[in-house]
């Protein structure tokens, strides 16, 4: 009897210490990745291309008219068009750091604004040899847009008015600038679809660069929508 009795805390210490030895484990474990968070740093930028991708993967499996797949698709347009103007103020903040970078919509529109020289060689429409590593980052950043959402970019060069206020009718220097600058950034790739450029009476000497980040799937609406002359 006392042989019988004497079995059993024998068996039971040998089952109670594989449990302890899996537990051990199991905080071992625990305590690696506890250590892995804490000496891990957040990048936003990549944090918000990862929620751009799980919003624009899921909301596929919703139908268009669905008010939830509406929200997530604006939302991953906003994250998306947030993570193109970071890339893009880095971009002034290393390769002109004379630009003045201002967020006019997150997620929307930004502008940048530089004095002509910064950009363009004096009295000539040569862009400066430290614009062209520039121009083809930019390219790199307007090309790199997500499916359903477009970056456009606004080149605009300040001028002298005419006399009446009008703008001049015959070449002038602002207008070969404008000129050579779309060739430039065209010549390396930039979407055609993305860049348009213009003179703005006012800011003689001054550049703007304008930045949109624009829904594809609203511009079809739209022009869908417009309507039509229909026959006379």
């Amino acid at each position: 009897m006392n042989e019988f009795s004497a079995a059993n805390p024998s068996a039971y210490d040998s089952r109670q210490g594989t449990v302890y030895a899996f537990l051990s484990l199991f905080l071992l474990i625990l305590a690696f990745f506890i250590v892995l968070v804490s000496i891990s740093t957040v990048e936003d930028v990549k944090s918000k291309a990862v929620m751009q991708s799980l919003t624009s993967t899921f909301t596929t499996f919703r139908k268009t008219g669905d008010v939830i797949s509406d929200f997530t698709s604006k939302q991953g347009d906003v994250l998306g068009g947030q993570a193109f103007q970071e890339k893009v103020t880095g971009i002034f903040a290393t390769a002109l750091q004379v630009a003045k970078v201002e967020i006019v919509q997150p997620g929307r529109l930004m502008h940048a604004r530089m004095p002509i020289e910064a950009v363009f060689q004096e009295n000539t429409d040569r862009l400066n040899p430290n614009v062209v590593a520039f121009l083809d980052r930019i390219v790199a950043a307007l090309g790199g847009r997500p499916p359903g959402v477009r970056f456009d970019m606004e080149f605009i060069v300040g001028t002298v008015p005419a006399g009446d206020g009008t703008f001049h009718v015959t070449q002038t220097l602002a207008m070969a600038r404008a000129g050579g600058f779309a060739r430039e950034i065209l010549g390396r790739g930039a979407p055609p679809d993305s860049l348009s450029v213009g003179l703005v009476p006012d800011a003689p000497g001054q550049v703007t660069m304008r930045f949109y980040v624009r829904s594809e799937n609203k511009g079809r609406t739209e022009n869908q929508t417009q309507p039509r002359a229909g026959p006379q």
